[in-house]
């Protein structure tokens, strides 16, 4: 078995797809009781109802299997798109904010050679299935840049980095579960402290993209931009990048 099989990044927000599922069970589960207890007498609106329920019960498992298709493909593809605004040179550092199971934090170390990535996180698993810091490690291993990564406990909102000490920040997916604006302003900030003059910053989310670009800016950040959105997990999304 090849290594590449032995990867697995987990599927994101799983109780969010979870729900999805139940909400498609217990859809299809009143329509066909309500069509079993009325189809004798009601033969019409019993099948009628049936059927809007069964409609909407596809239409939760669709979502579902859209969430959970975004969490196995998507977001891979999505990670090289991402990757590709930072035209890394090699020989970087690299800081993942919120690395989950490194699916960043091994992309851009892929594309190193001599450069180092640090991918830190809290693990929460109710954000991610599967998520620590042993299945961050084992997938580098399987994808053969352990070598080039590595995995630490951290607080986005406090990073204990120096100033001025990488060449390029990145997080995916992770700044929206931090409870509130103030929060996610401090984030910002601190990932804007840890970099060095003239390096870029990249965050993709599913949410307050606009609200980082405004605190890049405030900050005094260049070439702020923000990307066109993408629906991934049926939620629109987008990046936002800068330069220090």
């Amino acid at each position: 078995m090849g290594a590449a099989t032995r990867v697995d990044y987990g599927i994101d927000a799983p109780l969010v797809a979870r729900g999805w599922f139940g909400r498609a069970g217990w859809s299809l589960a009143a329509g066909l009781a309500f069509w079993f207890m009325n189809r004798q007498e009601y033969p019409g609106p019993a099948g009628r109802v049936l059927t809007v329920l069964a409609l909407l019960a596809l239409v939760c498992a669709g979502i579902a299997w859209f969430k959970i298709r975004s969490s196995r493909d998507g977001k891979l593809r999505q990670r090289e798109q991402l990757l590709d605004q930072l035209a890394l040179k090699c020989d970087e550092k690299v800081l993942d904010v919120g690395c989950g199971r490194g699916l960043l934090a091994i992309g851009a170390a892929k594309r190193l050679k001599t450069g180092k990535v640090t991918g830190i996180d809290v693990w929460n698993p109710h954000d991610l299935s599967g998520n620590s810091a042993d299945a961050a490690k084992e997938n580098a291993k399987a994808e053969g840049v352990a070598d080039r990564v590595r995995f630490e406990p951290g607080d986005a909102r406090k990073l204990v980095y120096p100033d001025n000490h990488f060449d390029a920040v990145i997080s995916a997916n992770a700044l929206h579960t931090l409870a509130d604006d103030r929060e996610r302003e401090q984030a910002m900030r601190e990932a804007f402290r840890v970099l060095k003059p003239g390096a870029r910053l990249l965050i993709f989310d599913t949410a307050e993209t606009g609200y980082y670009a405004q605190v890049l800016r405030s900050c005094g950040a260049q070439d702020v931009s923000l990307s066109p959105w993408t629906f991934l997990w049926c939620l629109p999304s987008r990046s936002v990048t800068a330069r220090k």
